[in-house]
């Protein structure tokens, strides 16, 4: 029994100067691996490049297993987000079947009307691009000129439109040039709808930046954000061509923010609604020649 006891207290001794032996051996190590560092780089450099080459085998072994799990979670990943886009598209695709439904129900509807009605078709409206060229505007006047003409098949009193909104119509055409009065100037005069109730009105312009609103009724309540559209009346303009907004309501005085821009027109859309005769007439004029 005092043999083994001694035996183990031998080992731990042992074991004890192992520790201690191989800590001052690490510590020895580094010095000398240090110094060799100092003294010989180059030997140093290539033995750093053949520890890398050995242990990048072992890492990109290592790693794959790793790259597989995070590549199997991005594609679970994947799937769920794929079946929830699924189901919300199946969702969506029902409604909007119903709405086709109601859709094709209101068509067959309106077809019937429009032949109980024995209803004239409005006539396709036709249009040519054009690029403005000069702005003959000034104190007096608000007009613009436009690389379009008769020739191009332009005439007076076609619509001219931007993709913002009305501009104002032709006014006079010549063979391949135009001049556009804008909706801005003092003798345009145009029914419009304001707001979602339908109010009428009309719009006139005063050679600023913001025409004004006449004719409102005394009950009709307007408020600045309040849309402004053509209401179609006298048919000098189609009905539903956005104009712009409700900027201000003071003293009974209602001015309207163009969409279009006259600073930055550029291109502009002349459209004929086939309306173009309607400009000569009293209760229709747009403007008055100048």
């Amino acid at each position: 029994m005092r043999q083994t006891t001694g035996q183990i207290t031998r080992l731990g001794t042992l074991k004890t100067l192992l520790q201690r032996f191989a800590f001052l051996s690490l510590i020895a190590l580094t010095f000398a691996l240090m110094l060799i560092g100092k003294a010989d780089t180059v030997l140093v450099e290539r033995a750093r490049i053949a520890i890398t080459d050995a242990v990048v085998p072992i890492l990109r072994v290592l790693s794959e297993p790793a790259n597989a799990i995070a590549e199997t979670i991005a594609n679970v990943r994947e799937l769920a987000a794929i079946r929830e886009q699924n189901s919300s598209l199946r969702d969506a695709n029902e409604r909007l079947l119903q709405w086709q439904s109601i859709a094709q129900r209101l068509e067959a509807e309106n077809r019937s009307l429009k032949a109980l009605l024995a209803l004239v078709p409005e006539p396709n409206a036709t249009f040519v691009s054009a690029r403005v060229v000069g702005d003959t505007g000034g104190t007096f006047a608000q007009s613009v000129l436009i690389t379009a003409g008769s020739g191009d098949g332009v005439g007076k009193g076609d619509v001219v439109m931007t993709g913002e909104g009305l501009v104002g119509r032709v006014l006079q055409a010549g063979m391949h040039s135009a001049r556009v009065l804008l909706i801005t100037d003092i003798n345009s005069r145009i029914p419009v709808v304001v707001g979602e109730a339908g109010n009428r009105a009309i719009m006139v312009g005063d050679n600023g930046l913001r025409p004004r609103l006449l004719y409102v009724g005394a009950k009709t309540v307007v408020v600045p954000g309040d849309k402004i559209t053509t209401s179609g009346d006298a048919e000098a303009f189609p009905p539903g061509l956005q104009i712009g907004r409700v900027a201000r309501v003071q003293d009974g005085v209602v001015e309207v923010e163009p969409y279009m821009s006259r600073d930055k027109l550029q291109h502009v859309r002349v459209v004929n609604y086939g309306l173009s005769g309607i400009l000569g007439s009293p209760s229709a004029a747009l403007e008055s020649p100048k």
